[in-house]
């Protein structure tokens, strides 16, 4: 048996929708849904997050760094 997770919705209509690899071969498939409980708020947190940050991130003061700044997270040294 080979397992491969996939991220799905569920939508009003209670129906799962995913998209699987192609090299997943047509045929009947075992399910096993997992719903996390700690994260209450599902998707509402990022627009939640966006809305409450939208002033900082559009002022331009913040911009202190360019690509030319520090050194590449892999860079020996």
């Amino acid at each position: 048996m080979k397992a491969v997770e996939l991220i799905a919705d569920v939508d009003e209509h209670h129906r799962l929708t995913a998209t699987v690899p192609s090299d997943l071969y047509p045929g009947r498939v075992r399910v096993i849904v997992i719903v996390p409980e700690e994260d209450e708020a599902g998707d509402a947190w990022e627009p939640g997050l966006a809305h409450e940050w939208v002033a900082e991130l559009a002022d331009t003061r913040e911009d202190i760094y360019t690509l030319d700044d520090g050194m590449p997270e892999d860079a020996a040294g």
